[in-house]
């Protein structure tokens, strides 16, 4: 590669690099940048009180709270159901296997907003409404086809023999799935949980539907946040609050999601 090719990948790549981490660097500084008047503080100055804030309003923490709930919910209950799902799909076969998968991705496919009024008066008629129990039921259902697609394409790339070489020495069939198959699988695990917890973390139209008054995540508490004079500073804090659990998440699974998505191209 000659001198000038080099030159040029650099410009374009800080390019992209200033282009993305700008509006992240922006958030960091204004989430401690005191934007409302406060005694004993100036307006630009900087400060942790808004980070002071977000964790002395019990609504925020309570958010806060929430949202860790039903995502840690939708997470289990998509790969509890997601795992033997994709399991019978990759392994036996059926009239009609292949379009049963189809028709779980066609229906994540499906915009929430269209089942968001069924799905209202099905969980009002199960006490459900104001419930992080019931977002995550709800999310649950968008998110496991494709819990179920990913799991699926891991566990047919295992070949049929070590199955069936488990079976001989002798293990039971949960035995088979916690000490044999999920650690055989642990990267499309690894890239499962990732997209279950994107998804449900930033989802918004169905959390604004099924929390009329309490139980309400952290993407509505941020929504909340702005009014007629919108603490800029506080609505900083919060979002990056918010974004600790993603990156912290990221990086437990990250050596799981970068062999699963090598894995799979």
């Amino acid at each position: 590669m000659s001198l000038r090719g080099l030159i040029m990948r650099i410009v374009v790549f800080a390019f992209l690099g200033v282009f993305i981490l700008l509006p992240f660097v922006q958030t960091v500084l204004l989430s401690f940048t005191l934007t409302l008047p406060r005694d004993g503080y100036e307006v630009g100055s900087l400060t942790w009180l808004n980070f002071l804030e977000v964790f002395k309003r019990p609504d925020l923490r309570a958010s806060i709270f929430n949202s860790l709930t039903y995502v840690s919910l939708n997470i289990f209950l998509c790969l509890s159901a997601g795992l033997p799902a994709a399991y019978a799909i990759a392994r036996y076969r059926f009239s009609g296997d292949r379009h049963v998968l189809f028709a779980l991705l066609a229906f994540r496919l499906t915009p929430p907003v269209v089942l968001s009024l069924p799905v209202f008066f099905l969980f009002a008629h199960f006490g459900l409404i104001n419930n992080p129990v019931g977002i995550a039921l709800v999310h649950c259902a968008f998110n496991l086809p494709i819990a179920i697609w990913i799991l699926e394409s891991f566990i047919s790339a295992v070949p049929r023999e070590y199955d069936e070489t488990c079976f001989i020495d002798g293990q039971s069939t949960p035995g088979f799935f916690f000490k044999r198959l999920i650690p055989a699988i642990a990267p499309g695990i690894g890239v499962t949980v990732f997209f279950c917890f994107i998804f449900s973390w930033v989802e918004v139209v169905l959390a604004r539907i099924l929390t009329v008054t309490a139980g309400k995540p952290i993407t509505m508490a941020i929504n909340a946040l702005y009014r007629f004079q919108t603490d800029i500073g506080l609505v900083m804090a919060m979002t990056v609050v918010s974004l600790v659990p993603g990156v912290a998440m990221i990086w437990f699974v990250r050596n799981h999601i970068a062999r699963g998505f090598v894995i799979r191209t």
